[in-house]
């Protein structure tokens, strides 16, 4: 969710709060105007889009009807966003009614047109208008905007007559099209509570017009201009009544709805300024003025320009006001800079005084110092014939530890070449005497083995021979004998061999023997290795096996390592050595 989603979803929180309990923080209402400002940008940019969709959807019509109807939509979204647009899209809107030749589209093109040109101001032209539409001719669905449009007007003149009986008379006729309006629109509309609002505002009935404007809200899901309009009307109630903080809050309310509306024909923000110059906030008073007028001037809302132009004498004077305020402020604060230089000029003749006191003080300590030098330099001296000293005790030190950290090196390999010696020594001693006994045996088996063929040849026993001689049960029991007993001297000589090993590799992988004091394929590899053979050749040699099986066997136990694969048979060779070396 983006920030402008984020802000909307608490904007219609807060309108639940005033739903709920009628109250809510201007302060987080003007926080709310100010946010909705900030991004304003992105809610005229979607205006933008959909006046180009709208643009788009005219120029593809192929029908005039099809043009009236999008000229139409055209004419209403700008109506209070540029009334240059507006006025183009009714005037193309009356064109295409004639080209029609439907009576009510072209009534309905000049309404569009009247009602623009009271927008901006140009009262005779709208006058002119609606005089020309024959009120019998009027279609029911167009009475309503007829009326409208004439107590519209009607209102502009009463609001800007000079003298009091025109204006006694734009007013009567105002009432006059207000009461035509309540008996022409369905009493439930949102435009029926509008009009019945302001006939109850004008005639001092305000309580009421809040009452029933305010249960409309609750009950009923309003677009973001429609709660503009209501707010507004509200807002104007208050004022009737005197409540200047809900005035105030319901102005909140219409600004911010009017800015997500993007439209730039509005009063609510106007206003809006105006009271928060008399509350003294002169900064946000002037950048929602600022807005106001530059939105005036792109819509050419002619009677909003000079609604604003009025605004500015009271504007001013409030400006005037605060200017004097703050001149007295200044001249408060010149005469508390004035009373604070006279304290620091007596501070600085009373700072002079104790400087020369410090001077004098300082003199006697310089002298001290002095003295307290050339103490320092005889205690120097004699530092540096200790430091010489010192330098040449050293000196002697750093000879001596050099020739210790010599001589603990030399000890350190006489050690280790003495115990590899010794390792060597004892695997030759053991070896020695494992192949005499081995070799005997073998004399042994060899004579016997000898004399039974010499017997079965002097016996004729032919077939018994070949038998023997095609069989390897003889090679496979004395091949088995001689990995038991290899198996036995090798765990002799490293009695910890399998455990060492297996600590190599990780736990799950673990290499453990069927039978205790026996090796497996896998491990005589590796403790061939340890004997310090590890051409795969003579390994395969020695265990009888291809020399692919000896390094698919070596490959599967490296993947098994617990640390770096690479390094497992280098660790494997130094199994036992640090036993030894302790």
């Amino acid at each position: 969710m983006n920030r402008h989603a984020i802000i909307s979803v608490l904007f219609f929180v807060c309108l639940s709060v005033i739903a709920a309990n009628g109250q809510m923080s201007t302060d987080a209402l003007l926080a709310q105007l100010d946010s909705v400002i900030a991004e304003r940008h992105i809610y005229l940019e979607r205006k933008e889009n959909r006046l180009s969709d709208l643009h788009k959807k005219l120029t593809s019509a192929q029908t005039d009807r099809e043009r009236f109807d999008a000229a139409g939509a055209l004419y209403h979204e700008y109506h209070s966003f540029n009334a240059d647009s507006a006025y183009a899209m009714s005037a193309l809107q009356e064109k295409l009614a004639k080209s029609i030749g439907d009576k009510n589209l072209q009534i309905d093109a000049m309404l569009n047109k009247a009602n623009i040109l009271s927008a901006v101001g140009m009262y005779k032209e709208t006058m002119t208008v609606i005089d020309s539409v024959d009120e019998s001719e009027l279609p029911d669905y167009l009475r309503p905007y007829y009326f409208h449009t004439k107590r519209t007007v009607y209102g502009y003149l009463a609001a800007y007559a000079t003298f009091k009986p025109e204006k006694e008379h734009y007013e009567k006729l105002t009432d006059d099209y207000r009461d035509s309006l309540l008996t022409v629109n369905d009493k439930n509309s949102l435009f029926y509570m509008l009009i019945m609002a302001d006939q109850l505002n004008v005639h001092g009935q305000s309580q009421e017009a809040i009452s029933m404007l305010e249960n409309y809200i609750n009950i009923n899901n309003l677009s973001e201009h429609q709660r503009a309009i209501c707010a507004w009307t509200l807002s104007e109630a208050y004022a009737n009544i005197g409540d200047t903080a809900n005035q105030k809050r319901q102005l909140l309310i219409s600004a911010i709805s009017d800015m997500k509306s993007a439209v730039r024909e509005y009063i609510s923000l106007r206003q809006l300024a105006l009271m928060l110059y008399q509350e003294g906030d002169l900064d946000r008073a002037y950048k929602f003025l600022t807005i106001a007028v530059d939105d005036a001037a792109k819509c050419n809302a002619r009677q909003r320009i000079v609604e604003l132009n009025d605004s500015y004498p009271m504007i001013n004077g409030i400006y005037i006001e605060t200017v004097r305020g703050q001149k007295k402020n200044l001249e408060r604060t010149i005469l508390i800079i004035t009373i604070l230089s006279v304290i620091l000029v007596c501070l600085l003749f009373f700072m002079r005084k104790q400087m020369h006191r410090i001077a004098d003080g300082r003199k006697r300590v310089e002298e001290a110092n002095e003295m307290l030098n050339k103490l320092n330099n005889k205690l120097s001296e004699s530092n540096d014939r200790l430091n010489e000293a010192n330098v040449t005790l050293a000196g002697t030190n750093d000879r001596l530890n050099e020739l210790n950290s010599q001589l603990v090196t030399s000890n350190r390999q006489l050690h280790d070449a003495n115990r590899e010696i010794a390792e060597i020594s004892e695997l030759k001693e053991v070896y020695i005497g494992r192949y005499m006994d081995q070799s005997l045996a073998y004399i042994e088996m060899l004579d016997d083995y000898r004399k039974s063929i010499v017997k079965l040849l002097n016996s004729g026993k032919i077939d018994e021979l070949k038998r023997i001689t095609k069989s390897t049960d003889m090679i496979d029991n004395e091949l088995k004998s001689f990995y038991d007993r290899f198996d036995k001297t090798f765990l002799n000589l490293f009695p910890t061999f399998v455990d060492d090993f297996n600590s190599l590799l990780l736990p799950e992988e673990a290499i453990i023997p069927k039978k205790e004091g026996s090796l497996n394929t896998e491990l005589r590899i590796f403790a061939l290795i340890r004997l310090g053979i590890t051409d795969s050749d003579k390994i395969a040699k020695f265990l009888r096996y291809s020399l692919t099986t000896i390094y698919n066997y070596r490959t599967k136990v490296r993947n098994k390592a617990k640390g770096n694969r690479n390094d497992l048979e280098a660790e494997v060779a130094n199994i036992g050595l640090q036993s030894s070396s302790d």
